[in-house]
């Protein structure tokens, strides 16, 4: 999968079929949240046996979606790349439609917040990414979003002190597409920088169930110094 060229009718088949067994999915959506697993715990995810879940992960890693970690004689499998986990949110986005009510029911935690691969996605995603270019803080580059310098000294203020300044103006972000807000939120490196240094800093915590993330109270403090406000 690139940005290079568009995808060809084949390409687009194979990858089709790989999402339309149950099993595959299962296992992409697993690592959704940035993990890197074992073959064993992906099978038990899936509900297969360890043949199947390998021949499973075989045409995975074939077609691109995965990528793998080898340690000795164990294999740890991960998402190939940001680019499928982008491409694995906006696959959700025609069904989203259709549901995003239904499964803002059934779990409004992860619709609040939650990981998209490894940066930040839903509405807390959405309200960042909007905020911070409302603000000027976000600037839209041909070769994708960049901060700018009041950002940096925005989160040095609020309480900012994972990553360096310099670093995070050195990096690039992406607007990637949420499937339940239908709008932009912060992707790329800078997306995940960003995410990892507010896990860090307590700001933001994992649920244990799945790929939400929960603000804390502190945490919401200091984003609302940063423009970034939940509607609920």
């Amino acid at each position: 999968m690139t940005d290079v060229s568009p995808l060809s009718r084949y390409q687009l088949a194979e990858l089709g079929a790989l999402l339309a067994e149950p099993a595959r999915a299962a296992i992409l959506l697993a690592l959704m949240d940035g993990t890197t697993r074992p073959a064993g715990e992906l099978a038990r995810i899936a509900g297969v046996g360890a043949a199947t879940a390998s021949a499973h992960l075989k045409r995975l890693l074939d077609g691109g979606l995965l990528g793998v970690h080898e340690q000795g004689r164990h294999r740890y499998f991960r998402l190939a790349s940001d680019d499928v986990a982008a491409w694995l949110e906006a696959m959700a986005l025609p069904h989203a439609a259709r549901t995003a009510p239904a499964a803002a029911a059934r779990d409004p935690a992860l619709c609040r917040a939650r990981t998209c691969y490894r940066h930040l996605a839903g509405q807390l995603g959405v309200a960042l990414c909007e905020a911070w270019l409302e603000r000027g803080w976000l600037q839209t580059e041909s070769d994708g979003m960049c901060l700018l310098p009041a950002a940096t000294d925005a989160l040095v203020q609020a309480g900012w002190q994972a990553i360096p300044a310099q670093q995070l103006l050195r990096l690039r972000g992406r607007g990637c597409l949420d499937w339940t807000e239908r709008r932009l939120h912060l992707g790329g490196p800078l997306g995940v920088a960003i995410t990892g240094a507010m896990i860090d800093a307590g700001w933001l915590r994992r649920a244990h169930r799945n790929r939400a993330l929960l603000p804390t109270p502190d945490g919401l403090r200091r984003l609302a110094k940063l423009g970034v406000r939940l509607d609920n």
